[in-house]
């Protein structure tokens, strides 16, 4: 496994270089029409849905956040529109945390026989996979549907405790959103290393765990990723290159070359 950074130091190294990663991504998606092409596919579908449903959300910020505050309906009308004000932020800013991480996971789950192709042509670029293991596409769908309901559960329950943490002022508007980005981040680092870890024959679990022993580089990585989603249309034209970086993570994090051994084309 790879080696662990000491002190702040190397957490910092580790986070930029992670970071870093993505970049590297996006470098090798950019070089190959192939790549880019395969990713943008299942990404476009899957953005087409979730444009509706923010448009959806945007049209109904408004009564959603009457809705939660419903013990302000007798408050001052200052008083009120104020706690309401802070409820439509929070009610926003969790519904694009959600609308982030569960993306990715519906878009690996519609797209997987394409970014399957495309780790794979990441990897081979780099050494490729010593240990692979064949699994019959059934099955890998099987699994990453397991995987991907996993971690949008649990994005729904630390999302909550954000949404709550919210109306606080100041504090709901500075400190809840760099907490939902580290969350985040770290969420989409582990649905971005699904494919490769798959590929290796291991589970979730063992892609937390990798994770954790390397965690400032797995969460500069992931908070890289959540911070472009974040743009309009980012995590649409991006998702390619997210992929072909999560397959970089885990090779850094398994301990594996990510230096080009072969320069045959994407």
């Amino acid at each position: 496994m790879g080696e662990t950074q000491h002190g702040p130091g190397g957490a910092v190294r580790d986070f930029l270089t992670g970071a870093g990663l993505l970049g590297r991504g996006l470098g090798l998606v950019l070089s190959s029409p192939r790549l880019l092409a395969l990713g943008l596919v299942p990404a476009i579908i899957a953005g087409l849905l979730y444009c509706a449903a923010v448009f959806t959300l945007v049209a109904l910020v408004g009564d959603l956040a009457s809705a939660v505050t419903w013990f302000a309906d007798d408050w001052s009308t200052l008083w009120r529109d104020l706690i309401r004000l802070l409820a439509g932020a929070a009610v926003l800013g969790l519904g694009g945390l959600l609308l982030v991480l569960t993306f990715t996971a519906v878009t690996l789950l519609i797209g997987d026989p394409f970014y399957e192709k495309i780790s794979g042509l990441v990897e081979r670029r780099y050494g490729g996979v010593p240990d692979e293991v064949e699994v019959p596409l059934l099955a890998s769908l099987g699994r990453s549907l397991r995987d991907s309901l996993r971690l949008i559960g649990l994005s729904i329950l630390l999302g909550i405790p954000l949404f709550v943490a919210g109306f606080i002022p100041v504090v709901g508007q500075t400190v809840v959103p760099v907490v939902g980005g580290a969350v985040g981040g770290w969420l989409l680092a582990v649905e971005l290393t699904g494919v490769p870890f798959q590929r290796r024959g291991k589970r979730l679990r063992d892609r937390r765990a990798a994770l954790r022993a390397r965690r400032p580089l797995a969460l500069g990585f992931g908070v890289a990723v959540f911070a472009c989603f974040l743009i309009p249309l980012g995590a649409v034209l991006l998702m390619p290159a997210a992929v072909a970086g999560g397959a970089l993570l885990s090779r850094k994090v398994l301990g594996l070359p990510t230096e080009v051994i072969t320069t045959a084309s994407l």
